[in-house]
């Protein structure tokens, strides 16, 4: 047999007419990459800014001890070391301090704590609150009457003073000082460290007053 392929063989309608053939449809060819590619970076480049202010912020706020008042003779703050702790007692004639992370006895913070409040003869209140978890009727029940009932000036804190402090906070400007709840919800704000997106846990905090305040003004504030 000859080794020649004949050229006038009819095409089977299984083979692939080459003729015919014509490249996909890949969409729309982006005429400008170079445009797409420095839009993306400067998305980018924002939002890494924004990154880095808000944890220069958080930075800043803990290590000044996030102090504010936000009400006259009500104090919040974050963990203050024994002695800067003494001297705002002193300072600012606080007379109870409502430490938000509970008893820990035989912890350095804890026992540094109970001796500088009783030394600037103010009175020591714990309660554990925990930024990730909403409280229990109890502890919450119990929060609102420290907050009612304890002598003023009142200093509260937690450890960075800005989730449960907030809560406490949010709470004593709606039952204690029946402040709208718009008005009292700010106290759970950026501004003094809160940030409950992404991954933090922390919107506990704002569930558990949202779910409060609902039930205060249910029963007449």
């Amino acid at each position: 047999m000859s080794g020649r392929v004949p050229h006038d063989l009819p095409m089977r309608e299984a083979d692939v007419d080459v003729r015919a053939w014509k490249e996909p449809d890949r969409g729309p060819v982006d005429a400008h990459p170079r445009r797409s590619r420095t839009g993306l970076a400067g998305a980018m480049a924002v939002v890494l800014s924004v990154g880095l202010a808000a944890g220069g912020w958080a930075g800043w706020l803990r290590l000044s001890g996030n102090i504010h008042e936000f009400d006259g003779g009500m104090y919040r703050s974050g963990q203050l070391g024994p002695e800067r702790l003494s001297s705002f007692v002193r300072e600012h004639g606080i007379r109870t301090v409502l430490n938000l992370r509970g008893e820990n006895p035989g912890k350095g913070w804890y026992d540094a704590e109970i001796g500088a409040v009783s030394e600037a003869g103010a009175t020591l209140v714990s309660i554990q609150l925990s930024a990730a978890h909403e409280p229990d009727a109890v502890t919450m029940a119990r929060l609102i009457e420290v907050l009612r009932t304890s002598p003023r000036p009142l200093l509260l804190h937690c450890d960075a003073g800005a989730d449960r402090s907030g809560l406490a906070s949010a709470l004593y400007e709606l039952a204690v000082m029946h402040r709208a709840p718009a008005t009292a919800d700010r106290q759970l704000s950026f501004r003094y460290g809160h940030f409950p997106w992404l991954t933090s846990k922390s919107g506990a905090m704002d569930r558990a007053f949202a779910a409060y305040s609902a039930a205060f003004e249910a029963a007449g504030g």
